[in-house]
């Protein structure tokens, strides 16, 4: 029987026998999976072990605890524990950072989980930073059917899915970003929950840069 998530950081990495392991990447499991519906949890494990597979197949040499823990709490800011002001990816990046910077990372590594947070789900200038932060992002558009989706073999898909199910992904994530737009509609304006309110909330309207330069206040 498929379980609803993994029981265990062991029986993922004893399933997936090429992920890393650290002390800080079971402690991130272990964080957000306590702080994320299981539908959003079972969601970011999948994208931390596309994102581990991406790598292999590009040969990329980079940080694998980087790119874990960032993959890993790259979606809390679609839950109450990252509220905040700004962009459901920016108000996770502080409180990614602040969970490595707590952990001992340095400035450098630091910065480089903040980036994949906060770009995730930006890819047009995500992809093109350092492969910590590009391969987050596209092990997170692995799960979205993204540009890298067609690299994979459909009986790896199906192994990663089996391990980790959807659980409703579609409606769930939705949602998520819907709830936003309804909610605090002013974080959503720049970002991929724009798309989600234009669509499914009634009388959301993102403000138009057409409208900012053409009613601003000069002569010409």
């Amino acid at each position: 029987m498929t379980n609803v998530s993994p029981e265990t950081y062991g029986q993922l990495r004893a399933r997936f026998g090429d992920l890393p392991d650290s002390p800080l990447i079971s402690l991130a499991f272990a964080y957000v999976r306590d702080r994320m519906p299981p539908f959003l949890f079972n969601h970011v494990a999948r994208c931390w072990v596309f994102a581990v597979k991406l790598g292999a197949m590009r040969n990329f040499a980079y940080d694998a605890e980087v790119v874990a823990v960032a993959t890993l709490l790259h979606d809390l800011g679609l839950t109450d524990h990252a509220d905040g002001p700004n962009r459901f990816e920016v108000n996770g990046a502080f409180i990614a950072a602040a969970f490595v910077r707590n952990h001992g990372f340095d400035d450098r590594r630091t910065q480089l989980v903040w980036d994949s947070v906060a770009l995730h789900a930006t890819p047009s200038i995500g992809f093109l930073k350092e492969p910590e932060v590009a391969l987050c992002g596209r092990g997170v558009t692995v799960d979205f059917g993204g540009p890298d989706y067609p690299d994979f073999r459909p009986e790896d898909i199906d192994a990663v899915v089996q391990a980790m199910p959807r659980l409703d992904m579609k409606r769930q994530f939705s949602g998520c970003l819907c709830h936003l737009a309804r909610t605090r509609p002013e974080t959503t304006y720049d970002n991929i929950a724009r798309d989600f309110g234009e669509r499914y909330v009634p009388g959301y309207k993102a403000p138009s840069w057409v409208d900012r330069l053409l009613g601003g206040p000069f002569e010409e």
